[in-house]
């Protein structure tokens, strides 16, 4: 038990979520330019080590101990409306936000007298998603208030939010929030009926957002509001920013009803809030509204995604720790053969879909700067939607094998492990569920074809490769799944939304496969072996009775 002991505390406070990442730092490597890597990689490591240590013992004091609680009035009895929260969650909040994983996006950093990009952004979010999901979510809230503000607002309400929204220390900072959920509507954001009544040049908006996050937290909220005389559905919406206070410090004619008490991510306030009259600044074409906040929805899912790449790696530390330290029989589980099989699939699932994630961040970042072919603006949107779905759910699953992997320890509180299993489960809903992302896939296809694009694309880069056996093997599914699809583009509307979600996992597994090839490629080694163990666990190439490469090749990768 000292043993165990020993290895817990050692891996809880001990170590740096950078060091030692090995797929992370290629990336930056492959994808920066020589001064950007040399900067990214030392506040990495500073950030990494961090997540590790004070922001992850903060982490566990917030989800059992000192969550965020709102404080309708003050003592003399008048509305405020504040969310009280911990002083360490305070202390995440300021070392966070300087290392500008929302400000360098839009800014300079001073050292390098050039703009960061996101994946320097996504980086610094895959750490501290180790440790914090629900702390991330308010960061990704703000990176969307961010890139509505700099790519739509005017000039006078960009200079009033955007400069508050990307500090880093030299001013006030300005969380964002983007409110769209309202009671009736859900995910048909088309029946919202929050009101804005023009008065003067600006508005002013009446209803109730009902679950909003970062409420009482945020500085500025961007709203969907419908302008009176406005047509139904999504066309009649308009986007606004909000302040959260007035010109006099006082709730800006909106408050908080309650906090909702959530089973995880439990230190961002996630609430109800009601406005009498807010004064709201119009962001950008009044028509347009819907389709803006759809493309920060599209960013927020890509934060979904780096958050459960983030808790997949805590989830297999912990558990290659915990099997390592743990004997039983004489010898440690790492060596038998049932664990090793477990640990090494689950490294090649985490280092192909770490991958696949910032694969697509790559071409995320060309696209937010306008400079993506029209191809792939449309293959980024269903990129987002695949890996969006699977990451999350493949979130959960690691979780579970953590928690089994500790036995009864991982049931206790004491552990990380069910906070990983509580925080891993809101991120299948987050930002669209399964569903509502099946929906993404069949509009994709039947408006843009996108699934010929997708075949295209993917055959253009495996025909890239060297030929070999594993190869082939992943040849011979792009074959059939590009059958798959031709059958299911011109299928009727019920079969389409039926086959929505097992095709959506297909097309994940076929885009995971490529990326695990081109390392395997590009960098050799162990990565090789996570191509090939990789490929055989997800398209089940094994016999029965034959030795699986998952504890063949399990040295190589653990």
């Amino acid at each position: 038990m000292k043993v165990l002991k020993e290895s817990a505390e050692k891996s809880e406070y001990s170590a740096n979520f950078f060091t030692g990442d090995e797929t992370l730092m290629r990336i930056l490597k492959e994808k920066l330019p020589h001064d950007f890597y040399e900067y990214a990689v030392e506040q990495l490591m500073d950030y990494g080590k961090k997540c590790a240590n004070e922001i992850d013992k903060r982490a566990k004091f917030t989800d059992r101990d000192g969550q965020p609680v709102l404080k309708r009035y003050d003592k003399y009895g008048e509305e405020v409306s504040e969310v009280w929260v911990n002083e360490g969650y305070e202390k995440t909040v300021e070392e966070s936000y300087r290392t500008g994983m929302v400000g360098y996006v839009h800014k300079e950093i001073p050292e390098l007298n050039e703009k960061g990009n996101y994946l320097y952004s996504f980086s610094l979010g895959y750490l501290v998603s180790q440790t914090d999901p629900g702390f991330y979510c308010p960061v990704t809230l703000t990176m969307a208030t961010a890139y509505l503000l700099d790519h739509y607002a005017d000039d006078e309400v960009k200079k009033r939010f955007l400069p508050h929204v990307c500090a880093t220390g030299e001013m006030e900072l300005y969380e964002g929030a983007t409110f769209l959920t309202e009671r009736q509507g859900g995910s048909d954001v088309g029946a919202n009926v929050v009101k804005a009544v023009q008065a003067g040049d600006h508005y002013r908006l009446y209803g109730e957002k009902y679950f909003a996050s970062n409420a009482g937290r945020c500085g500025v909220a961007m709203v969907l509001a419908r302008r009176e005389g406005a047509p139904e559905g999504t066309k009649g919406l308009t986007l606004f920013a909000v302040p959260w206070n007035g010109e006099d410090g006082k709730p800006n004619q909106l408050h908080v009803r309650r906090l909702k008490d959530k089973l995880g991510v439990r230190s961002v306030p996630s609430g109800e809030v009601e406005f009498d009259g807010a004064i709201a600044y119009v962001v950008g074409d009044e028509t347009r509204g819907f389709y803006y906040m759809m493309e920060a929805l599209n960013l927020s899912r890509i934060c979904n995604a780096v958050a459960s790449i983030g808790i997949m790696k805590r989830a297999y530390q912990e558990a290659r720790q915990y099997a390592e330290a743990r004997h039983a029989f004489g010898q440690s589980l790492l060596q038998l053969p049932m664990i090793k099989q477990t640990l090494s699939r689950l490294q090649a699932k985490l280092e192909v879909e770490v991958a696949a994630v910032f694969d697509l961040i790559t071409l995320y970042d060309k696209v937010a700067a306008g400079e993506a072919s029209e191809m792939e603006v449309i293959l980024h949107r269903l990129y987002i939607a695949i890996l969006k779905k699977e990451t999350a759910e493949t979130a959960i699953h690691f979780t579970h094998e953590a928690i089994e992997m500790h036995g009864g320890n991982g049931y206790i509180e004491d552990f990380v492990t069910p906070r990983l299993l509580r925080d891993a489960q809101v991120l299948t809903v987050w930002e669209g569920t399964a569903n509502v992302l099946g929906q993404e896939l069949i509009r994709l296809v039947n408006k843009f074809s996108a699934h010929e694009l997708f075949i295209e694309a993917m055959a253009d880069r495996l025909e890239a490769l060297q030929p070999c056996e594993t190869n082939e093997i992943v040849s011979g599914e792009l074959n059939l799944l590009a059958a798959q699809l031709q059958e299911y583009a011109a299928s009727e509307a019920i079969i389409q939304q039926l086959e929505a979600k097992p095709l959506m996992q297909k097309l994940a597994y076929l885009y995971e496969s490529i990326v695990a090839l081109e390392w395997a490629e590009r960098y050799g080694g162990k990565y090789e072996a996570i191509a090939q163990i990789y490929i055989e666990t997800t398209w089940k190439t094994n016999q029965f009775g034959k030795k699986q490469k998952s504890v063949e090749l399990a040295e190589r990768v653990l």
